[in-house]
């Protein structure tokens, strides 16, 4: 099953306010916004993606744990991003004092970009999609991206300014300098 998307304008302009009542009235569904205004409905994911994106998002959490700069997120959270589009990458991790300095309300969707994505590729994904969304991501403030294909077997890493990083089988993933001391071990998640 692909993410339907339903463009609503120019019948309908949701406010954030209103996007964001839609979600709460309707917590069996995932949905995102584009910058358009365009809602997608995301299907679930079958049992493979879903395991696999367990992992990534608890190796993650693992290591911001440990780490105590900032807080790990799992795929159902939403971010309002600067460029106006909600978002839930598959797994984020933002600094703790970005969170603090805005002081958010923890029953909305986070207000800024996260410091880190990944989006973990499923059958009903299609990489061009993906890769606008990581793209989006890159353009709304996200220091560190990751675009995981099991399918290809590739990984794709996004930052700022740089040309997109394709890597074929790679066997782990660092955070860099965004999060530092994180590897990434892709066994169970790339294959």
């Amino acid at each position: 099953m692909t993410a339907l998307i339903v463009n609503l304008h120019p019948v309908i302009e949701l406010t954030s306010e209103q996007f964001f009542q839609l979600c709460q009235n309707n917590r069996d569904l995932r949905f995102e916004r584009t910058f358009e205004g365009e809602l997608i409905i995301m299907p679930p994911t079958g049992w493979e993606t879903g395991n696999k994106n367990s992992k990534l998002t608890q190796r993650l959490g693992n290591w911001a744990d440990a780490d105590g700069t900032g807080l790990a997120f799992d795929s159902s959270t939403g971010f309002k991003l600067p460029n106006g589009a909600n978002r839930s990458p598959d797994a984020s991790w933002v600094k703790r004092e970005r969170i603090e300095t805005l002081n958010p309300n923890p029953a909305r969707f986070m207000p800024l970009a996260p410091d880190f994505a990944v989006e973990l590729r499923s059958a009903s994904d299609t990489l061009e999609t993906l890769r606008q969304k990581m793209q989006e991501y890159i353009n709304c403030g996200v220091r560190l991206a990751w675009l995981i294909d099991p399918q290809n077997q590739r990984v794709e890493i996004y930052r700022p300014e740089q040309d997109v990083e394709i890597l074929q089988s790679p066997a782990s993933l660092s955070g860099e300098d965004v999060l530092p001391r994180f590897v990434l071990d892709l066994t169970q998640i790339l294959t």
